[in-house]
């Protein structure tokens, strides 16, 4: 029976906290503003993702080490759990991101060829970003040396800045909040990622908890300007289905009578997101609400993270991806290659997609040389090629091995050829297996002004590359032609 009991807990655990990496299925929004909104957002296909907190003097993940479950990424360094969580908590009096400057790094996102922005307002751990009303866990609390700096509200300073630019503004918010005391109540220990007395029991405390989150999402409505997207993390903190709640309380009368009453059973974590999304979209029309990994209407893009889908998917959908090997900051972290990411952005922008990329400030508020570096030759790259990735959309035949396809406004479709870190020179001739062109048709290489020449074969073409293109350096990430008058979708 004990057996049978924990097997079953196991299944309904596994329905309600793991597979979020899954895409799930997609509600179309009803909202007139929404769906203008979100169709301006799918044109800008490239943002930037910004993970910063008191974390980053440590150099370790995000939040995460504070979370007692045995997983790689909640390592910490001081074995003593309560010791290590009040030296993170005390880094708020230690955090002093004197060289911040957002200015700076709109100037570069912008030359990047970015065109929209997510910034972590708050992460898992509840150390606030913003000057919320509602916490002293935060960046301008008078015990953060930061406080008295004529930046310090960094969320402000940030959005004002990327706004200059004419970015879309997206607000990263944190579901669970491990400093709340109506999340994680001291009364009791903290097993996992998940709020830690029975909701049931206390429904006050989760009542106080709901009330925090709106408010908090109420005062980044309205303090910090136009904001397009709200982007919610924690996707664990989700209310139950009437199937799973019955199924739960089956579960846990079963497991009273054998005698185990305090093992933690998922739990319906419901923060009224539907409420919250008609208050906020009352003060930001037209507010694009991202529920991640919660089916249902208020996921209105999808968001896989750390992986490109292998195939094309007609719902509006994001791929968040870290341009070094961590969210956060870390010491001498080892960075994408430019060639990576805008082969990455052709393969993203061919299944009809966006990409969202990730850069972890430092905590004196710096990004690396690298990502400089990066984002120089990936807008040098866009600058000549980028209208074939904006304003695009994917197609179901993308593409295979180096080539990748989009689709114009007007039919024309954009072909793309990804080139090899181990091609010296460009081949003479390109073969596009999935490109049909008739007679008429012609065929332009972007940031090339002369005329190509190429010839039907085997239901694709084949493009002949020009002297000149062949041997130059500059073409040294991927090429893009575009074919004009075809069908191709």
């Amino acid at each position: 029976m004990k057996n049978f009991l924990f097997t079953l807990l196991f299944c309904v655990t596994a329905t309600v906290t793991f597979g979020q990496t899954k895409l799930n299925k997609y509600y179309p929004v009803e909202d007139v503003a929404v769906q203008k909104k979100l169709d301006d957002w799918k044109t800008l296909k490239f943002g930037l993702f910004m993970h910063w907190g008191t974390y980053s003097q440590w150099g370790i993940v995000e939040s995460w080490a504070l979370c007692a479950e045995d997983e790689s990424w909640c390592k910490r360094g001081n074995p003593n759990y309560e010791d290590f969580k009040r030296d993170y908590v005390a880094l708020k009096n230690t955090f002093n991101p004197n060289k911040f400057n957002p200015a700076k790094w709109a100037e570069a996102a912008s030359k990047a060829g970015m065109r929209y922005i997510v910034f972590t307002t708050k992460h898992h751990d509840g150390f606030n970003m913003f000057d919320t009303q509602l916490s002293d866990y935060k960046i301008t609390s008078t015990e953060c040396p930061f406080h008295s700096n004529p930046k310090a509200d960094v969320t402000n300073e940030i959005f004002k800045e990327f706004r200059k630019k004419g970015f879309m503004i997206g607000a990263y918010l944190s579901k669970p909040d491990w400093h709340n005391e109506n999340f994680w109540w001291p009364n009791f220990a903290t097993p996992d990622r998940n709020v830690n007395y029975n909701i049931d029991k206390y429904p006050e405390r989760w009542q106080a908890y709901v009330d925090f989150f709106h408010g908090q999402v109420d005062e980044l409505m309205t303090n910090y300007g136009q904001i397009d997207i709200l982007w919610m993390d924690g996707g664990w903190v989700r209310p139950l289905s009437k199937g799973q709640r019955k199924l739960i309380t089956f579960i846990n009368g079963l497991f009273l009578k054998s005698g185990y009453s305090q093992l933690h059973i998922p739990q319906n974590q419901d923060l009224k997101i539907t409420e919250m999304a008609e208050k906020a979209r009352k003060k930001q029309p037209g507010l694009i609400v991202v529920d991640r990994h919660i089916e249902g209407p208020n996921e209105n893009y999808l968001t896989p993270e750390q992986f490109i889908p292998d195939h094309y998917i007609d719902k509006p959908w994001e791929s968040c991806i870290t341009l070094g090997g961590s969210w956060s900051y870390m010491p001498n972290d080892t960075y994408k290659s430019s060639r990576e990411i805008i082969h990455m952005l052709c393969d993203v922008a061919s299944k009809n997609g966006s990409l969202l990329l990730n850069v972890g400030p430092s905590p004196e508020g710096e990004w690396a040389p690298e990502v400089y570096q990066r984002f120089d030759e990936i807008g040098k790259w866009l600058t000549v090629n980028g209208d074939a990735i904006y304003k695009t959309t994917g197609r179901k035949k993308y593409g295979d091995g180096k080539e990748r396809y989009t689709v114009n406004k007007d039919g024309s479709v954009n072909a793309f050829y990804l080139i090899d870190e181990t091609e010296k020179n460009l081949p003479k001739v390109i073969t596009f297996n999935q490109l049909k062109v008739g007679k008429k048709d012609s065929i332009i290489l972007l940031g090339y002004d002369g005329k190509l020449k190429w010839r039907k074969k085997k239901g694709g073409i084949q493009v002949e590359i020009p002297n000149e293109i062949q041997k130059t350096k500059d073409e040294k990430y991927a090429l893009a032609f575009k074919v004009v008058g075809t069908d191709n979708n």
